[in-house]
């Protein structure tokens, strides 16, 4: 009770900024089934009256007054349903809206322990139940309330006894819904995955066309896709055969209602109990009682649906983001950030990991400083890099950006003083000119080529036969996995940043071409502190200064001169790179 007394507070809360449409739609279902009730009513006037007394002149009056009402119940119908399913479609707007609002404000870990896929199922079918709960539900249930309150009264005015026995069948009708609605239920959700999966599929396909091909596999492909296709197929053709079933069933009970109002209602007439029209009033109220009846069963359906989908939205909506701003925290306007970097005794383990992956390490960067960190995979380069932009949420007192601690720093102003480029250069399905210029959207033609030449990219960019207009394809597939990072490098340049984060981003970059990118921004006017992360030895040997790692730890500083003097792992590294290099 307490867990539907909740669902309904939050159908409430989604409601609220629009109960004036919602008050009006209903209130237009209102005069809609005053109007359903009178219409009977005259027929049955027109009836009688027409039995004792015959004129044309009368049978005009009579149809045009039906016709009238009818008019103005048709036009008050359709607004009750364009207000009531347009509330549905604000609700839809604004959750939509608010999850991904929402979703934005949240850290990367969430969505490494959350799937995308499913994220965007909630996004979207569940928030599609609850429109249909907001829009279908409620006028369902406005409708069939307002159709019992007021034709139930008329038609016991009519004949109290005949009404009960033509209504005794209903009960059977909201039974036999509740029987098929769970089989309903879960085919639809069978036919919702089986979609799912083979959207999946196609998917896939597409992205992977080129390893298709390669390994000759597109009959195997085609055989998967037929397979999926046709369980497609038969779900839902067991879905259309449950309605096929279901529906002329509960029509036949409809009717059954009818015959039972012939059998006992012609007595009555002969008895005097009743006259034509009042005989004639009531089949026609028994016939919208029908409908209502048998929708009020998929309504509670559609209910129970919408109850489990509010469970899911809101379980992303209650997440409190880990990373975020504090009543208290610190401006750092860009201009004044000189580019300081540095660590006291930084540690950090990820949820549900028996060791560290940064163990107690201290540092200082200067300003204008180019440091490389090198070591084997697994000894916490990444972890480090996406440490400094605060990606994790790191304790206080461990991370400082000139002397400032990033956790008192307002993320907006410490994420302007930083530009990132991560491993995976992530590219938006669009032209050059605009991924480039993503971090600033007003950037100057001449800026994005500048950018781009510091890359080392735009003299490929100029070859294309668009130059920067060219759309890159999804996920940046039409470009080479060097041709994407050095986009990826432009885009974190054009921002011009103090700060430089490379993580691994050249690995797809040749050594030479590498090496000029280090040189270009090791040499520029204004410096930029430059943390530049990399298995490539050659080029990190250019830094200033080289961090090596190791579990967790930095166990080696220096230049490249003196670290390749002294014994230890950076020695190891390079002499195993130098072999490399000659045996290629």
């Amino acid at each position: 009770m307490a867990r539907s007394q909740g669902q309904l507070q939050k159908l409430g809360t989604y409601l609220r900024p629009h109960w004036r449409d919602a008050t009006l739609g209903v209130s237009a279902l209102l005069v809609v089934n005053a109007i359903g009730i009178y219409i009977p009513l005259q027929i049955r006037n027109a009836v009688d009256t027409l039995s004792v007394t015959f004129s044309v002149q009368q049978i005009f009056s009579y149809a045009l007054l039906i016709l009238a009402l009818a008019s103005v119940m048709l036009v008050v119908r359709m607004t009750s349903r364009i207000l009531l399913f347009g509330v549905g479609r604000q609700v839809e707007f604004d959750l939509k809206q608010k999850i991904f609002n929402h979703l934005l404000t949240l850290e990367p870990a969430y969505f490494a322990a959350n799937t995308v896929g499913d994220l965007i199922n909630r996004a979207t079918s569940d928030v599609d139940n609850i429109r249909r709960l907001l829009g279908f539900a409620v006028l369902s249930l406005a409708n069939t309330l307002f159709a019992y309150a007021l034709t139930l009264p008329a038609m016991i005015a009519i004949d109290a006894r005949l009404s009960l026995l033509a209504l005794s069948v209903y009960p059977f009708m909201l039974i036999l819904v509740s029987l098929f609605s769970n089989k309903l239920r879960s085919q639809q959700l069978t036919v919702q995955e089986e979609l799912s999966t083979l959207s999946e599929l196609v998917q896939e396909d597409m992205s992977g066309i080129a390893l298709i091909k390669i390994y000759a596999q597109e009959q195997n492909e085609r055989n998967a896709f037929r397979g999926l296709n046709r369980s497609l197929l038969n779900a839902n053709l067991k879905l259309a055969l449950t309605r096929n079933i279901l529906f002329p069933i509960l029509q036949g009970v409809a009717y059954g209602s009818a015959l039972i109002l012939l059998w006992f209602g012609g007595g009555s007439i002969a008895r005097g109990e009743i006259t034509v029209g009042d005989f004639i009033a009531l089949l026609i109220f028994v016939e919208r009682l029908a409908f209502p009846t048998a929708l009020l069963g998929f309504t509670i359906t559609a209910y129970q649906r919408g109850e489990v989908s509010i469970d899911r939205i809101e379980s992303i909506l209650t997440v409190e983001p880990k990373i975020q701003d504090t009543p208290d925290s610190i401006p750092l306007p860009l201009a004044q950030v000189r580019g300081k970097l540095s660590a006291q005794n930084l540690t950090f383990r990820y949820p549900g990991a028996t060791e560290p992956a940064l163990n107690q390490i201290d540092f200082v960067i200067d300003p204008g400083e180019t440091v490389a960190i090198v070591g084997a995979i697994g000894s916490g380069k990444s972890t480090l890099a996406n440490a400094l932009p605060r990606l994790l949420d790191i304790s206080p007192n461990q991370l400082f950006v000139d002397g400032y601690d990033i956790t008192d720093l307002r993320l907006t102003d410490l994420r302007g003083a930083i530009a990132y480029v991560p491993q995976e250069s992530f590219l938006f399905s669009t032209t050059i000119r605009n991924n480039i210029r993503y971090g600033n959207p007003m950037a100057d033609q001449s800026d994005v080529e500048l950018a781009a030449k510091i890359a080392q990219i735009h003299g490929e960019v100029l070859n294309f036969p668009q130059h920067y207009d060219t759309i890159v394809g999804e996920r940046g597939i039409t470009l080479s996995g060097g041709q994407r990072q050095r986009t990826a490098l432009a885009r974190a340049l054009l921002v011009d940043s103090p700060i430089l984060i490379l993580d691994d981003a050249l690995s797809s970059v040749d050594n030479q071409t590498a090496t000029r990118i280090l040189k270009n921004l090791s040499e520029g006017t204004v410096r930029k502190t430059v943390v530049f992360i990399s298995h490539q030895l050659s080029a990190a040997a250019l830094a200033d200064r080289i961090f090596v790692m190791d579990q967790g730890r930095i166990v080696q500083m220096g230049t490249h001169g003196d670290l390749i003097e002294q014994p230890g792992l950076y020695r190891s590294l390079w002499e195993q790179n130098q072999l490399e290099e000659a045996l290629k």
